[in-house]
């Protein structure tokens, strides 16, 4: 089919509630079958989360590294899009390895990084509003309950409107671009059409990936060890699931 008779985007699939906790199911298949690139990937993403708070912190102040960590929401959906890769080996019945999964991953370089482009103009307004939010800290042995109940509220309200802009964005179209020869665009647009039309789906979701980013940071990093290759295979099969991108030609690399 012609670049111009593709439809403008992909047509998504109706999901029940419950269909999140399948994808986790179907995810840690997928870790057990290929423990090793999938730890490896793990590891490599608790020793960057561990160094980006050290330079926050070595070179800003907590304030910084708050905004830093609250920062990894915009940019973890591209840090998976080898665990994409694996999981297409894995779907294959191929060996799965680290190297495969990177080459296989070039054929996407492109389109990733427009994409990625675009989430870090959404982290950097973040992390400006991060710093506007933080007048709001109260300082000193006066600060109430009240104060200190305010800056989180803020705090919390601003991020969401955030991370629910990075989330309807990113929920399918890497996953896509990596499947697929389309372009970004089509892609994200995609995303967004089959977040609108399963938001009960879609709200699942997103707890159950807020509460998995809240593990991690209560364990310094060190669960993502286990968690983000099981979000990363988890979310090949949403997009698996959810989007008919059938109209597009399978990616090749």
């Amino acid at each position: 089919m012609s670049d111009e008779n593709l439809p403008f985007v992909a047509p998504c699939r109706q999901l029940a509630p419950t269909a999140p906790l399948r994808w986790l199911r179907l995810g840690w298949q997928d870790v057990r079958r290929a423990p090793g690139p999938s730890f490896a990937y793990g590891l490599l993403v608790v020793a960057v989360s561990w160094l980006v708070s050290l330079l926050a912190f070595r070179l800003g102040s907590y304030v910084l590294v708050l905004a830093a960590l609250s920062g990894f929401v915009f940019v973890a959906p591209v840090t998976a899009i080898g665990l994409y890769e694996v999981a297409r080996q894995v779907a294959r019945g191929e060996t799965p390895s680290i190297a495969a999964a990177l080459r296989g991953t070039r054929r996407a370089v492109g389109n990733a990084m427009v994409f990625s482009l675009a989430l870090l103009v959404v982290f950097l307004v973040w992390a400006r509003a991060a710093s506007v939010i933080s007048i709001f800290l109260p300082i000193g042995a006066n600060a109430t309950a009240i104060e200190f109940a305010t800056y989180f509220g803020i705090g919390s309200a601003v991020g969401l409107i955030f991370a629910s802009i990075t989330f309807s964005c990113s929920a399918f179209s890497l996953p896509m671009i990596d499947d697929r020869d389309t372009d970004a665009i089509t892609a994200l647009v995609t995303s967004i059409n089959a977040v609108l039309r399963n938001k009960p789906a879609m709200l699942v979701w997103a707890a159950i990936i807020v509460a998995a980013v809240l593990v991690g940071f209560a364990t310094a990093f060190l669960a993502f060890w286990v968690l983000i290759p099981l979000l990363g295979y988890a979310t090949w099969h949403a997009y698996q699931e959810t989007i008919d991108a059938s109209a597009w030609p399978p990616a090749e690399g």
